[in-house]
């Protein structure tokens, strides 16, 4: 299959084919797409040309695009279409996408577009999800599963497994629970198959099955999902009761909204934007960091100030000082990433002071090799020992007061839950430079007798 390329002649041509309201072979050229596709070409259409290709698309087709748009676009739509042309939207999603969408809808709207929806069973599995708090595997899990119960016979759990399945896009599993819907293990569809069709499920299901509470981080059900390699797991409430099931797309999406938090942290922006958001948001995100980095360069400003008297004696030191606080931040940087993803990947074994010590040896160890090449080109090139010896030991030490920084700092932040991507951004770099710069020519003082 090739994969789909959006070009501006195709833009152009749906552009042309709105404007001309030549709905059949809008419609026609659009059932050649999947619904990721459309979903594509829909963002980059006028609001007015979007609602029309929704409107004229049937239900099953555009409830999968819906689910894919840019929440800015979907808003929009949303907006232009009817509690009634909502509500058939969301009949044909799945109860977790249709309590998304439900939950960006203004409060007033929902009522009217959940009495619309024919199917009330449908209706209350989507009042019931949008209790839970969208950070919570409760906010994240589907109603649909297929769950059979433990006292009956494999006759009896075939005849319900077919009508269930029906409401199931994907079977992923089977689940067993008891009279009072709590969670008991799951069954296996080979067991089934090869055991008498009057054997009772209480003899043959496997009972042990991983699954996770409602009030779960999205994070921690994403580790669990990922380690033990599941492609869905069972939620249950604060009793053990069965309540839903969390599948593999859902943690995609997780992991990638997780790591796009984690990069805009690292690369100093302190909110959830996007390119397309206005100015002024995008200001809002970037500033506070920015403020961060200017005092920084003042905090640098004002030590070297203090050290005023060594640039008229050793010049020399001043040509040094952006190297050593670009490998200040540098080091910095390398060890609070290695540090924020490993705390990610739950990697991270042992305490603090062990991990310390692995990260400053292995900081002193780059130091003296680092520091060894710096004294050759230093000596060489200016012709004084001393001065060289001087800036290759601050290279040595403020390499591994980066190093120490930025393994301490995220560690630190995760102890007291807050998130340790902030310690690979402008945070740890500006705290570097400012140390690396005051133990560069401290030191250099020290050496160098001024």
């Amino acid at each position: 299959m090739t994969p789909f390329k959006l070009t501006d002649e195709l833009v152009e041509q749906i552009h042309a084919l709105i404007e001309n309201q030549n709905g059949a072979q809008l419609r026609s050229l659009m059932k050649e797409y999947h619904y990721a596709d459309v979903a594509e070409i829909v963002n980059e259409l006028k609001i007015q040309e979007a609602t029309y290709l929704i409107k004229l698309l049937d239900s099953e087709k555009t409830s999968d695009i819906l689910t894919e748009l840019d929440e800015d676009v979907r808003e929009d739509i949303l907006n232009n279409l009817s509690p009634k042309e909502i509500a058939g939207e969301i009949e044909e999603l799945d109860t977790d996408d249709a309590a998304d969408i439900v939950g960006e809808l203004p409060k007033e709207i929902v009522p009217k577009v959940i009495s619309q929806i024919e199917d009330r069973e449908h209706a209350k599995d989507i009042v019931d999800l949008l209790r839970y708090d969208e950070d919570s595997a409760g906010g994240l899990m589907a109603k649909e599963l297929v769950k059979v119960n433990e006292n009956w016979t494999v006759t009896q759990c075939v005849r319900e497994m077919r009508a269930q399945a029906e409401n199931v896009t994907r079977v992923h599993s089977i689940y067993v629970v008891d009279k009072e819907e709590k969670l008991k293990g799951r069954l296996s569809l080979k067991d089934l198959l090869t055991v008498s069709t009057e054997t009772h499920i209480s003899e043959i299901y496997i009972p042990k099955v991983d699954y996770v509470n409602v009030n779960e981080k999205p994070e921690e059900v994403a580790k669990i999902m990922s380690k033990y390699d599941l492609e869905a797991i069972p939620v249950v409430d604060e009793v053990g009761r069965l309540v839903g099931r969390i599948t593999i797309d859902d943690i995609v999406d997780v992991i990638r909204e997780e790591a796009d938090k984690d990069y805009q942290l690292a690369a100093g922006i302190s909110q959830d934007v996007e390119a397309d958001d206005s100015i002024w948001e995008l200001t809002r995100a970037r500033l506070p960091w920015l403020i961060l980095g200017l005092f920084g360069g003042g905090a640098a400003a004002v030590i070297m100030g203090g050290f005023e008297e060594m640039f008229s004696k050793y010049t020399v030191l001043f040509l040094f000082t952006p190297l050593i606080a670009a490998m200040a931040g540098n080091v910095g940087v390398q060890s609070s990433a290695i540090i924020v993803q490993g705390l990610a990947n739950d990697d991270i074994k042992g305490s603090i002071g062990d991990r310390l010590i692995k990260e400053m040896l292995l900081a002193l160890l780059n130091g003296l090799i680092l520091a060894a090449l710096l004294l050759l080109f230093t000596w060489l090139w200016k012709g004084s020992f001393n001065t060289a010896l001087a800036i290759s030991t601050s290279l040595i030490a403020v390499i591994v007061v980066a190093g120490f920084i930025g393994t301490f700092t995220p560690l630190f932040l995760h102890k007291r839950g807050i998130d340790p991507a902030i310690a690979t951004g402008p945070f740890i770099t500006t705290s570097n430079d400012i140390f690396g710069i005051l133990i560069y020519f401290w030191i250099a003082k020290l050496i160098l007798g001024i």
